[in-house]
């Protein structure tokens, strides 16, 4: 048999690391989520349908990934945000109140405020977006908090803050409210059009992609994701560099929180936003971010904010009724695998076991299980919910079961 030539190797070994890329596995992942969707979903909705679904995904994922850069570029650089999800309700709450301040008649009685106020509305809610983030940069790098505990306060703090100048500003204008109802078309044309939200995601991640893959600091966040002593002895200004990624955090969350306000047409801190700082967090390791810092992607980021919102409209397609009672399962169940899979490629370079002993045994009736749970709920709607959970359950037992037989094996052979 020939031998491969010379310049046939590298092209081969490029294209092994293409393979072994995240992004390219979430692009497989994303085309298998749709083809099984067409083909559990009793109405077929994809493939009868598509133009829909795909303009409603696309939306959805743009909304979502914005703040998902924010919370990409944090962890990549060591750090944890907590506090998307409330940034977004006391950003919107913010954008509200200065139009309703602003134009107080026009919004008493539904009338346009008009362009100079929303522009006017929209540059104050960014200038509280970066307040916010130099708040958590100084929490973490002069009074020494740890991120979770900085972001924390802010994810309680903040959406209370915001209930609060919400009555108090609509008591003093018209009468005490706990919202702000948004009736200006312009407005709200900012998030129900289609190609506004993609192309404000699309700018935003072509931007965060320069930063971090074409410039030094994108380098230097890296580097002080990798290693934070490391990165100070090297001469990085390393507290400018946090600043830098909570400021960008707090500013793409200020601007889904104008969005999500035009796209509900209401300002309402306690309903809004709640558990979105998850669904970024889940965006973002999906996409490739480790939650030790130093490793991720922006495309990465973005794929993964996709494929996200790609499972979780599937769900909906397939469980027609209820299906956001499962929303927060289906973020879990996607951040769990996507970390196990990650713990689970470099499990056999370090002897590593999964299924050890008798916990073991009871981790995998326990997958098995919830495996079977899972698919009975997502397929109900296609008939035959049981049976279909009575095999879920029992290949999932199959599949553990040999994983675990074949990592025993392996850790044998290599003592």
């Amino acid at each position: 048999m020939a031998s491969a030539t010379p310049s046939s190797a590298p092209e081969q070994a490029s294209l092994w690391r293409l393979l072994q890329r995240t992004e390219f596995g979430l692009l497989v992942a994303i085309v298998v989520v749709v083809l099984l969707t067409g083909l559990l979903d009793s109405q077929h909705t994809y493939f009868n349908n598509p133009r829909p679904s795909a303009v409603d995904i696309l939306r959805q994922t743009a909304l979502l990934g914005i703040f998902t850069l924010g919370a990409a570029i944090v962890i990549i650089a060591g750090g944890i945000d907590l506090s998307s999800g409330s940034v977004i309700a006391f950003s919107g709450t913010v954008c509200a109140i200065l139009m309703l301040l602003l134009a107080p008649e026009e919004m008493k009685y539904n009338r346009p405020v008009g362009l100079g106020v929303i522009a006017a509305a929209i540059a104050g809610t960014l200038v509280v977006g970066l307040l916010i983030g130099s708040l958590h940069a100084w929490l973490i790098t002069v009074v020494g908090l740890p991120p979770f505990v900085a972001t924390l306060a802010s994810l309680v703090g903040l959406r209370s803050l915001g209930r609060a100048l919400i009555e108090n500003v609509t008591a003093a204008i018209a009468s005490k409210n706990t919202q702000i109802q948004i009736f200006d078309t312009q407005f709200r044309y900012l998030a129900t059009s289609v190609w506004i939200p993609v192309v404000v995601f699309l700018v935003l991640a072509g931007l965060a992609w320069l930063l971090m893959s074409r410039t030094v600091v994108g380098r230097h966040l890296h580097a002080l994701g990798g290693n934070e002593q490391a990165a100070r002895l090297s001469g990085i200004r390393t507290d400018r560099l946090k600043w830098l990624a909570y400021v960008l955090s707090a500013l793409v969350s200020s601007i889904a929180g104008v969005l999500y306000i035009g796209e509900e047409a209401v300002a309402d801190p306690a309903r809004q936003g709640v558990g979105y700082e998850l669904n970024a967090i889940a965006a973002a390791v999906v996409g490739g971010c480790s939650l030790r810092g130093g490793i991720g992607t922006i495309p990465g980021a973005v794929l993964g904010a996709l494929f996200l919102r790609t499972v979780i409209d599937g769900v909906a397609k397939m469980i027609k009724t209820g299906a956001d009672v499962y929303e927060g399962l289906i973020v879990g169940c996607v951040v769990v695998v996507a970390v196990a899979f990650t713990q689970f490629r470099t499990a056999g370079r370090r002897g590593k076991q999964f299924f050890p002993g008798a916990l073991g045994v009871v981790t995998i009736g326990i997958l098995s299980l919830l495996s079977g749970v899972l698919a009975m709920l997502f397929t109900q709607g296609a008939g035959g919910g049981r049976w279909i959970g009575v095999v879920a359950a029992l290949v999932a037992l199959v599949v553990l079961s040999v994983v675990a037989l074949l990592q025993r094996r392996g850790t044998s052979a290599g003592r």
